[in-house]
């Protein structure tokens, strides 16, 4: 036991001093490069007036944006996962992605501002949520057929997706397509507020839900047998993943892999899920994407190219090994 909570304590410390230390690189590193203690003043609105534009309105806007969409995406695939009991869930197989994407897609259509873009997101991915509920209701919600209804979803509102970016005029294809990749490129403090507020709040929703997550993590069967009702737990939780990724998707568009990657990091490094995976999740989540951002950002020869690109690119060879690893024959030792 004092094993486990010593390798908790040197992650979670890890982790931290990790995401500050990208944070504070994040603020003082671009075209215009920046001391740490000029930096630091700035961002609460002192030095000169050059510095707190950049600080204040271009660079950290975009960095708390990534960690914040990294948190909720780490924390809804790890209550995904373990609801479906299955490594590779993730809120594509939900379909929220392709949601996000739609609403998104949408508005761009639409012509409306940049700033209702993130809105449309919320609101496309809620929506995925709705159709997954309807569709999948008939069964108690059963795990097989949240997946199965999840990619059913999934795939046709990504078909929507690909078939309003066809239509698009030329001047607005590539805006769309750009963020229907991931990105958190010109993020501002209303949408950050906004969607960090709310995303605050589910965060400490799924706190609060945890023990129910534990019980469903016994088997229907027996959590039957411990008084939940199954279906309406499996449902507040479903609706909570979702709420959490499309928050996310409202900052940073459908990003790939970090929803998929930090359950098993934190599973990994950590042992067993506990009521702290789900906040170490969300910890690492952010790590993850603020880096991914900084890779694009500075370390990649293609300018604006969205950070979703480096985490799919990450996430194709994860995803096969996952699946490799689930398909392998279990080897048996014979006495």
């Amino acid at each position: 036991m004092n094993g486990i909570r010593t390798r908790v304590a040197l992650f979670a410390g890890g982790a931290l001093v990790t995401l500050v230390a990208l944070l504070v690189l994040s603020l003082t590193t671009g075209e215009m490069r920046i001391p740490v203690g000029t930096a630091l003043r700035a961002l609460v609105g002192l030095g000169d007036g050059g510095d707190v534009l950049v600080v204040q309105q271009f660079r950290a806007p975009r960095s708390v944006a990534a960690i914040v969409g990294g948190a909720g995406l780490g924390v809804a695939g790890c209550v995904l996962q373990r609801l479906f009991r299955n490594p590779l869930a993730s809120p594509d197989v939900m379909g929220v992605t392709g949601g996000a994407s739609l609403g998104a897609v949408a508005l761009i259509a639409a012509g409306a501002s940049q700033t209702l873009i993130p809105l449309g997101a919320l609101a496309g991915g809620l929506l995925s949520a709705l159709l997954l509920g309807v569709f999948a209701w008939g069964s108690g919600l059963s795990v097989t057929r949240l997946v199965l209804t999840g990619l059913a979803v999934q795939a046709g509102l990504a078909a929507a997706v690909n078939l309003m970016i066809v239509r698009f005029p030329a001047e607005l294809a590539g805006s769309a397509l750009q963020w229907t990749t991931g990105s958190v490129y010109g993020r501002t403090w209303t949408e950050v507020w906004g969607a960090g507020g709310a995303m605050l709040l589910a965060l400490a929703a799924a706190l609060v839900l945890h023990r129910r997550l534990a019980v469903l993590d016994l088997g229907d069967d027996s959590a039957g047998a411990l008084g939940l009702d199954t279906a309406t737990a499996r449902l507040q939780l479903l609706v909570l993943a979702v709420v959490l990724a499309s928050l996310a998707a409202s900052l940073a568009g459908p990003v790939t892999f970090v929803a998929l990657a930090v359950p098993h990091i934190v599973r990994f490094l950590t042992g067993p899920p506990t009521v702290v995976s789900l906040a170490l999740a969300g910890l690492t989540g952010a790590v993850l994407l603020l880096a991914s951002d900084l890779v694009v950002q500075h370390l990649l020869p293609i300018e604006g190219l969205p950070v979703g690109a480096v985490t799919a690119t990450l996430g194709a060879p994860w995803l096969l090994v996952l699946m490799f690893r689930q398909s392998s024959p279990v080897r048996r030792t014979h006495a």
